[in-house]
């Protein structure tokens, strides 16, 4: 491949197609679940598969032993097979179960990745040149990208590119590594990022077609940092702005490439010849790729016959006519099917529905006494309200003064001039709280901030709007008990940086709580109703809409009645909170089932106040399938945590514009929560988070797995796999609609 074949506009293209491919990580107090292949939805799994094989060495397939397993158990039976052989290109050569059988007994060929010039300097010279560029590399990001952590923070102005020249022109740790007149060679790099990957192509001898997977797996070798950037590219496209971050961290590590090539490009010229070749041919599906989409095809049509069987048990429940005794809608997130199961089941006359937990409002709120406003919607969107939480100014000046106290007092705590002094010095004014923290006593963690509002009183027509389109949404347009409880939910667990991944995906990684008290406050004012009525919604006067917080680590429900004081509804509001409180015991006992060491209910609490418990809870692992039906089709039957349930009436559903929202928004939500743990038990190495007992947070954005090294970014380990087995499926989303074709 000659130098000829490559433009200036190619490789700028290139760049962009690789940038696109790399999916986004979100920041530690507001990540949510993304899909790993993001940036190859338009492929099929054996493509994709041959793709990330090549720009980062990994494998898509579910782990050999566990498939084996599956099918050995009959879990996966010889009519899967059958089924997943016809569904897959015929090119695969396989003929019959038995064919399949014997080659999932065989361990899978190692996915092979072309070296990158610093791995072929690597060999020719004996330095860990791929270590040193990852240890430069993230010890400057971490800097860079710090949102607070760091007591002496990185200067800020400056673009990611010209940030890291100004330190790697005084940075001589690649010269004594042996990397002759690095820095001087940064200072005369191009000034500006685009410039620097059309000359490292061009030296390199890279053409158009082989500059896209070749960027890509440069990009790939980033690791999370490379993944936050894209963030600030997706972040800054919902807000109308464009970031450069991802091309200008494709520079500095080019900038490594062209260094390393220009010093050893005699003794790797052969190698480096052979890797050009593989990046400049098509990306082809192997044999192994293809076996292993044959094999995951009958491992999800296996899922898929075992969910049909739950969900034949027995007739569809039928709808009550009298008027229910309670509502309760949840958001869909498939810990709420525990526990809506276990509610219902202690009166036929209660009723849950299932919506996503942020209800419609895609809110960007600010706490009390915060100016910080946080995304509380799903990641797919952008901001289309703002709200703040209520107070009294003068209420609000004192809280301010005291949370920026204490702001101050743990950046002391942290401080480097006061590290070792502190515990000897403020320990004893710890030793109330250092003891209930370590003998795990119980204490209120839900968010009990004052009740939200809007910032800018909406007028009449917006909220009205608003509150149709989410009552429409839910199919909840008729039927009103007295008490009708909006669901959010959110973890609370204690050391542990991943936190705000067990919080609502659906609400930005923040707990449902602003969401919900939001959505009650909606519709519980009269103007509103009014209004609905003219739409055909008849909200009867005695309803109340109460807020709510569902704590999916401890099954516990706080209810915020202050928000609107309804003496009238007194008895109905004990009634249900000795329902939540029941249904709280029964599904905590059934997820103690689930949880490693958790005999009973109140050793799952317990676990969430445990500093030292790297499995507070499960999180969404074992998510399978997404139901949109009306609740009938479900009620009663043991969905064992596994199905996102969204309530859905076609036939009150004119025009299916409800169905195409749901298709197009938390289906899409679902797929990327299914695909994240999903790529996170199958290339745990790409998309996983490592190590619990290895992390340390960097930038508060993310993780490092030790003391250095770059940012991972995904699921930790302990989060798919209980130490002896998964206890997440590797299985890719199955949506089930009830409407007609």
């Amino acid at each position: 491949m000659t130098q000829s074949s490559l433009t200036e506009a190619g490789v700028r293209h290139a760049a962009q197609r690789a940038g696109h491919a790399v999916p986004p990580a979100f920041p530690l107090d507001a990540s949510v679940a993304v899909n790993p292949f993001l940036g190859q939805t338009g492929e099929r799994l054996e493509t994709t598969a041959a793709r990330l094989g090549r720009v980062a060495g990994i494998s898509l397939a579910p782990p050999r032993p566990w498939m084996t397993e599956q099918i050995e158990a009959g879990k996966v039976t010889d009519a899967d097979l059958r089924a997943a052989l016809r569904a897959t290109p015929a090119a695969v050569g396989l003929a019959s179960p038995e064919d399949l059988k014997r080659a999932a007994t065989a361990p899978p060929p190692a996915a092979f990745a072309p070296p990158t010039v610093a791995d072929l300097a690597a060999e020719v010279s004996g330095v860990d040149w791929p270590g040193v560029i990852a240890e430069r590399i993230g010890a400057w990001a971490a800097g860079y990208f710090d949102q607070g952590q760091a007591l002496w923070a990185a200067p800020r102005g400056r673009s990611a590119y010209a940030a890291w020249r100004a330190v790697a022109t005084h940075d001589l740790t690649l010269e004594i590594a042996g990397l002759s007149h690095f820095a001087t060679f940064v200072s005369e790099a191009p000034e500006h990022a685009g410039d620097v990957l059309v000359r490292a192509a061009q030296r390199l001898g890279l053409s158009d077609a082989a500059c896209e997977t070749w960027f890509h797996q440069l990009l790939m070798t980033l690791g999370g940092f490379a993944q936050y950037a894209r963030y600030l590219g997706w972040r800054a496209g919902l807000e109308g702005r464009a970031d450069r971050t991802l091309e200008d961290l494709l520079a500095i590590r080019l900038l490594f490439e062209e260094a390393l090539y220009l010093q050893y490009e005699g003794r790797i010229a052969l190698g480096w010849h052979e890797a050009k070749a593989v990046h400049a041919a098509p990306v082809t599906a192997t044999h192994a790729d293809l076996l292993d989409a044959v094999l995951q095809e009958a491992a999800e049509r296996a899922g898929q016959r075992q969910l049909a069987a739950a969900l034949a048990q027995g007739p569809a429940a039928p709808r009550a006519d009298a008027r229910p005794s309670l509502q309760a809608a949840f958001c869909i997130d498939v810990r709420s099917e525990v526990f809506r199961r276990a509610l219902e089941s202690l009166d036929p006359s209660i009723e849950t529905l299932g919506f996503a937990g942020f209800f419609g409002l895609t809110a960007a709120h600010r706490r009390f006494a915060s100016d910080v406003e946080e995304w509380r919607l799903p990641a797919l969107l952008a901001p289309g309200l703002h709200t703040v939480a209520d107070g009294a100014p003068a209420a609000d000046f004192a809280q301010r003064i005291r949370q920026r106290a204490a702001r101050a007092w743990g950046r002391f705590k942290l401080a480097a001039v006061s590290s070792f002094a502190f515990v000897e010095a403020t320990g004893p004014l710890y030793a109330v709280k250092l003891t209930q923290d370590a003998l795990a006593l119980p204490h209120d963690h839900a968010p009990h901030d004052p009740p939200p509002r809007f910032d800018g009183e909406l007028d009449l027509s917006a909220r009205v709007t608003a509150a149709e389109q989410v009552l429409r949404a839910m199919s909840l347009t008729k039927g009103f008990a007295r008490l009708v409880l909006l669901v959010g939910h959110g973890a609370n667990v204690v050391n542990t940086p991943h936190a705000s991944g067990l919080h609502c995906g659906a609400c930005g990684g923040q707990s449902g709580e602003v969401n919900a008290r939001l959505l009650a406050r909606l519709l519980n004012a009269a103007e509103v109703r009014q209004c609905l009525a003219v739409s055909g919604i008849v909200i009867p006067d005695d309803t109340l809409f109460v807020g709510g917080l569902h704590d999916t680590t401890t099954d516990a429900v706080t209810l915020y009645t202050e928000d609107q004081p309804s003496p009238s509804h007194a008895t109905d509001l004990a009634q249900a909170q000795a329902h939540l409180a029941e249904a709280g015991r029964q599904a905590g006992q059934e997820r103690a089932q689930r949880t490693g060491r958790a005999g009973d209910a109140a050793s799952v609490q317990k676990r969430s106040r445990d500093w030292s418990e790297v499995r507070p809870e499960w999180g969404l692992a074992g998510c399978q399938a997404f139901i949109a039906a009306p609740r009938r089709r479900t009620r009663g039957k043991d969905l064992a945590g596994r199905a996102f349930l969204h309530d859905y009436d076609w036939t009150e559903d004119a025009g299916f514009k409800v169905l195409e929202l749901i298709l197009t928004a938390p289906v899409v939500v679902a797929s990327w929560i299914s695909l994240q743990y999903f790529g996170s038990v199958v290339a745990p190495e790409a998309f996983g988070g490592g190590n619990k007992l290895l992390h340390n947070v960097v930038g508060g954005i993310g993780v490092l797995e030790g003391a250095g090294g770059l940012m991972r970014a995904g699921l930790p380990w302990q989060s798919v796999h209980d130490g002896s087995r998964l206890v997440h499926e590797p299985l890719r989303l199955t949506v089930c609609v009830e409407a007609p074709r």
